[in-house]
């Protein structure tokens, strides 16, 4: 890789969801309805890229909360609904975040926070978790009306960037999207946030390791 360039996701990479859970048990009344509402939010995104449905994060958000209300027969207000997208704009970030940054652009390393997510959104998020001097760059990919995983939108994070994708790597905590940035010629970097089997289907980056500080790790000794 020529040029150090490493794209990090955003949401469950770097920002800790659990911070939601509890506002989640309280608006739903389940510890479930979390994992299932970001579940249908990844899924819905992704049947909108395959079958080219125009919309935005925002829109999607707030739409798969009242679909996962109507799973559990509930109906949430607007300002309940706002409340929870709110405190999506707030997560932390885990603990192992901060130190990992430092440490790449200690060694030379641009970093650049990448996300499905609008850039008015991921730019608070990175505020608010106090990330803002730990990152060079941000970008989203709303200006291509299309979401990770389609081609389309790491092709365009390179053109941002000013590089071709090979000088870049990803690190993700979702294998769908280490697969995306893999099948067209981007590094990956796979941290398992989650402890679950990487998708026997899709293409495997080399570096992989269950905490950010041993991806940075690998990142150093394999670009430097």
């Amino acid at each position: 890789m020529r040029n150090k360039i490493i794209l990090f996701d955003i949401n469950e990479t770097v920002l800790n969801l659990k911070s939601l859970q509890p506002k989640f048990n309280d608006a739903f009344g389940s510890e479930e309805a979390l994992s299932l509402w970001f579940s249908k939010l990844l899924h819905t995104s992704a049947v909108c890229v395959i079958t080219n449905v125009k919309t935005n994060f925002s829109k999607l958000a707030d739409s798969m909360l009242e679909s996962t209300a109507e799973n559990f027969d509930l109906q949430l207000s607007e300002l309940k609904r706002n409340e929870l997208l709110s405190a999506f704009s707030s997560l932390q970030p885990h603990s192992d975040i901060k130190d990992a940054l430092s440490k790449l652009r200690s060694n030379g390393f641009k970093v650049v926070a990448f996300s499905n997510s609008s850039l008015s959104l991921i730019s608070a998020q990175i505020k608010n978790a106090g990330l803002t001097s730990f990152f060079d760059e941000i970008i989203s990919v709303e200006e291509t009306g299309s979401f990770k995983p389609d081609p389309n939108v790491y092709k365009f994070a390179a053109n941002v960037l000013g590089e071709s994708v090979e000088n870049l790597c990803l690190v993700a905590t979702h294998d769908w999207d280490t697969h995306g940035a893999l099948s067209v010629g981007l590094n990956a970097a796979y941290i398992n946030r989650t402890d679950t089997p990487y998708h026997p289907f899709y293409l495997k980056p080399d570096i992989q390791s269950n905490t950010m500080d041993g991806i940075v790790d690998q990142i150093v000794e394999a670009y430097l």
